[in-house]
């Protein structure tokens, strides 16, 4: 890679970053190039060991990194982002359109729920949500207050996985439609009972709970088990295990 195209890079960067995406680290990038992310510039400080992490963990991206990532100092790198992942990787790509999330999170019949995140406080928290709802699959995240979901912080620990579902912010009377079971401690056993495909499954924050706005809005409210003296689950933790029961065998599912 020649100094010019370093220095191209670099001044793309500037012009591109404010209206895209950033995606902090190989695994982001690796993730957003595997679900179909326009991702238009991805830069390394050492394309050679970008190059062999590819090889070791997403060999089928390997020609495709080969071709776009551009090379620029350590320097010039430290100066594009907040802070360098350990893997020495950035890239800045484009949001999906609202209207095709809304459209994704609106259609029916769905075949898994959508996740809902009642005013969320949180970044880290968020990211780890939309990525175990990529990872089960789930229709999409629903975020409500005034949090970002697409933040930096929110995208760096998703690792790229906005891409994989539906990701927005939504105020609370223009939720996707379809029962709404919130996650309550006063609520059902969630073990007694068969979690709907088309669910709306929300939860609230750690330390206030769902609002009252949504408890006035649900289906039904379920808790998980816990122990008595415990207070409560991280939220990725009660997301996980309602995603689970979901997925898994139930009252109703073969």
């Amino acid at each position: 890679m020649t100094e010019d195209e370093a220095a191209a890079a670099v001044r793309q960067w500037g012009e591109r970053a404010p209206d895209a995406v950033l995606l902090d680290g190989f695994h982001a990038l690796k993730h957003a190039l595997r679900f179909g992310a326009d991702v238009p510039l991805a830069v390394t400080s050492d394309k050679a060991a970008a190059l062999a992490l590819a090889e070791a963990l997403a060999d089928d991206l390997t020609g495709t990194l080969a071709e776009r990532l551009v090379e620029i100092p350590a320097k010039a790198l430290r100066e594009l982002v907040p802070r360098i992942h350990p893997t020495g990787v950035a890239a800045l790509a484009v949001r999906p359109e609202r209207r095709a999330n809304l459209d994704a999170l609106s259609r029916a019949p769905r075949e898994a729920p959508v996740v809902v995140l009642d005013n969320p406080r949180n970044l880290g928290n968020v990211g780890a949500v939309i990525r175990l709802a990529a990872g089960f699959g789930a229709t999409g995240v629903v975020t409500t207050g005034d949090m970002d979901p697409w933040h930096p912080n929110a995208v760096r620990a998703g690792a790229g996985l906005h891409y994989a579902t539906a990701v927005e912010r939504l105020p609370l009377p223009e939720l996707p439609p379809g029962p709404l079971y919130a996650l309550d401690p006063e609520g059902d056993d969630i073990r007694s009972l068969t979690l709907p495909d088309d669910a709306l499954i929300a939860f609230g924050s750690e330390r206030h709970g769902i609002s009252p706005e949504l408890r006035e809005r649900a289906t039904r409210l379920v808790a998980l088990p816990m122990r008595p003296q415990v207070s409560s689950y991280n939220l990725a933790t009660s997301v996980a295990m309602a995603l689970f029961h979901w997925g898994g065998p139930g009252p109703g599912r073969d």
